[in-house]
């Protein structure tokens, strides 16, 4: 009509789904900046609890978080620590080509972020495939991860704490059973231990009496000694390794919930990058 102006429609970026990726994104980013510091941030942790330690057990702790795991997983050498700073790592890169990607409708970012994502999202889905089939394989380490950290329980405060969270979570005790303990050097039954532990199991073993206000740490002295039927009164006497495996099956439905939605979040946001990316090669189309 004439006196009014004439307005092209063409086709336009999606605000919603530029916004979205980007919110998205940011959040993202937030939670791999909070994994890149965590080492050095447990590791300060780890200096407040040390300061109040004797000297020589302080400068055993002042090695770093967990230092002996690397020994104990049999990983040669790689030290797993290391592990959540790779992961914080690609999570820090992805949500800045995520961000910064959608923000700027830069599609080189946007297609570097979604085949990632893709890639990463590949790479889950054959884990999980290999872990259905090898999970004997995976059974047998997790027995031989547990009985080496049995062997280790003193040699690092971080692993003892962590042994001890476990078996009272767990209600459970050494990787099969309390016998699991004859493999440390403090709590086997040999005639030649000197250890006033010996024979016995960490506190974390007994069961708990809630008329208790005080912790009892020797509550777990020369149990072994005893009848395996007296020993339940006072230990819990199934191993971590089939407690763990009862507790995923008791929480199946959690578990497998948690990974689906993860899934169904990184296929939510490649959809939202290739739909971008489409949104922003139609309007250069029409320029």
């Amino acid at each position: 009509m004439p006196g009014k102006a004439q307005h092209f429609q063409g086709p336009q970026v999606s605000c919603c789904a530029k916004y979205l990726l980007f919110a998205s994104n940011v959040l993202f980013w937030v939670v791999a900046g909070g994994c890149l510091p965590g080492h050095w941030s447990v590791g300060l942790g780890r200096k407040g609890v040390a300061s109040k330690m004797p000297l020589g057990a302080r400068k055993q702790d002042m090695k770093g978080v967990l230092s002996n795991l690397s020994s104990i997983t049999d990983l040669g050498g790689f030290d797993p620590v290391w592990l959540f700073l790779v992961v914080g790592g690609v999570m820090f890169v992805l949500g800045f080509a995520g961000c910064i990607g959608a923000l700027r409708e830069n599609t080189f970012l946007l297609k570097f972020f979604s085949v990632f994502l893709g890639l990463i999202f590949f790479l889950e889905l054959t884990a999980g495939v290999l872990a259905f089939i090898f999970k004997d394989w995976i059974k047998d380490q997790l027995n031989f991860f547990i009985n080496n950290n049995v062997k280790a329980y003193r040699d690092d405060i971080d692993l003892q704490n962590l042994i001890d969270f476990a078996q009272e979570y767990w209600s459970c005790c050494g990787a099969h059973g309390p016998n699991d303990w004859n493999f440390n050097i403090y709590f086997n039954c040999t005639d030649s231990n000197p250890s006033r532990e010996r024979c016995g199991v960490p506190f974390s073993c007994c069961v708990k009496d809630p008329a208790e206000d005080v912790l009892n740490t020797q509550c777990g002295y020369d149990v072994r000694l005893k009848l395996e039927l007296e020993q339940q009164t006072f230990i819990h006497t199934k191993g971590c390794a089939v407690q763990f495996e009862k507790w995923l099956q008791d929480n199946l439905i959690v578990v497998a919930g948690t990974f689906v939605g993860i899934a169904l979040l990184q296929i939510f946001g490649i959809c939202l990058a290739q739909n971008l990316v489409s949104d922003i090669n139609a309007v250069k189309a029409n320029w």
